[in-house]
């Protein structure tokens, strides 16, 4: 099973489009919207990760750029620095994702790249500059 995490940017006449339908029941691929901005009549913005055979997912990427979708990889990542972390929990009401954590027993926090989409909230709100983004 191959994961990928993109963007795609929806043109205006796509945004009122079963798209997601498409992907997960034409190309068997399974669907997790990480973040979007879809209003009808205006450009639309989604972040999604697709997992599936490979084949299955160039298939629907493919699928995806022949309707004028734009797609790009999520070349962005939260980097979380251990070590300049003082586990103050400033991250952790900002995260939408909980990819931030605490373990309330111990107070120590940590973070899950695996659900990070990037939002980049956590970022402005350490004063110890523990998180910064990386393209």
């Amino acid at each position: 099973m191959t994961k990928k995490r993109v963007v795609l940017t929806f043109p205006t006449n796509q945004v009122s489009q079963p798209i997601s339908y498409h992907l997960v029941k034409d190309y068997d691929l399974m669907l997790n919207i990480l973040r979007g901005n879809i209003t009808p009549n205006e450009e639309g913005r989604l972040v999604i990760e697709l997992s599936g055979k490979k084949q299955s997912l160039d298939a629907g990427l493919e699928y995806l750029k022949g309707l004028g979708i734009e797609v790009e990889s999520l070349a962005r990542d939260i980097k979380w620095h251990e070590n300049k972390c003082t586990h103050c929990t400033a991250c952790i009401p900002t995260c939408p994702t909980q990819a931030m954590s605490v373990d309330r027993e111990s107070m120590e926090v940590s973070f899950s790249k695996e659900r990070c989409i990037a939002c980049e909230l956590c970022i402005p709100v350490c004063p110890f500059k523990a998180l910064e983004i990386q393209f």
